[in-house]
């Protein structure tokens, strides 16, 4: 969101998703999970990277399971300087599509495909749902206020250069009047994508899928 860490510090879901991708060309395989076919039709992965990804997922969530306090002590790791409890609140509720408080591996492998291999659109629809917090099909600025300031939070003092304290809502206001064509106080999903493919500015600041996921 318009952050730069500095120069020393890496970016570390950027890390975590490189390190996915690297985990993607290795060959040898331990754990082959059920419904393969039906994920390699649904998703943008091959049969051996579906694998690759289970055996990882596993690994982490023995239980093929993962609960929110437990994807929040693992996405904590990748922002040691913040606090990433907020938005890794927002995070697994994205991923919970089913909306009962743990993500399965469909779950984890479906948003994953979007994310490292979908089209500017569909990564556009996966970020709206993000920030649309209580899933009405619109964000209003009270939702994108609390997604941007979850980001600003978890991203720490590592910034540059240094914000002010009132940043977020600054960006909230122009980013909000922007995408609110028709002045109704709500963003629909037409209107957030059609801001951000015609604002390079919105689209810079929208590099979720870089930065912190």
């Amino acid at each position: 969101m318009m952050l730069q860490l500095r120069q020393r510090e890496a970016k570390p879901s950027r890390l975590f998703l490189d390190k996915i991708e690297d985990e993607l060309e290795m060959t040898t395989v331990c754990h082959r999970p059920e419904g393969l076919e039906q994920l390699e039709a649904q998703t943008n992965f091959t049969k051996r990277e579906l694998q690759v990804l289970y055996r990882g997922f596993k690994n982490e969530c023995p239980s093929g399971v993962v609960n929110e306090e437990t994807f929040k002590q693992i996405y904590a790791q990748f922002f040691p300087h913040g606090d990433a409890s907020m938005y890794a609140h927002y995070l697994f509720n994205a991923f919970d599509t089913a909306q009962n408080g743990s993500v399965k591996f469909e779950d984890f492998v479906m948003a994953l495909s979007i994310l490292l291999r979908g089209t500017v659109h569909e990564k556009l629809r996966w970020t709206f749902n993000l920030y649309d917090i209580n899933k009405d099909g619109y964000i209003n600025k009270e939702e994108m206020m609390d997604i941007v300031k979850a980001i600003y939070d978890m991203m720490g003092k590592y910034t540059y250069p240094v914000l002010k304290e009132d940043a977020p809502r600054q960006h909230v206001e122009v980013f909000f009047q922007k995408m609110d064509k028709n002045k109704d106080g709500v963003v629909t999903l037409d209107e957030f994508i059609e801001s951000c493919q015609e604002d390079d500015n919105i689209m810079r600041s929208l590099q979720l899928f870089e930065n912190v996921m």
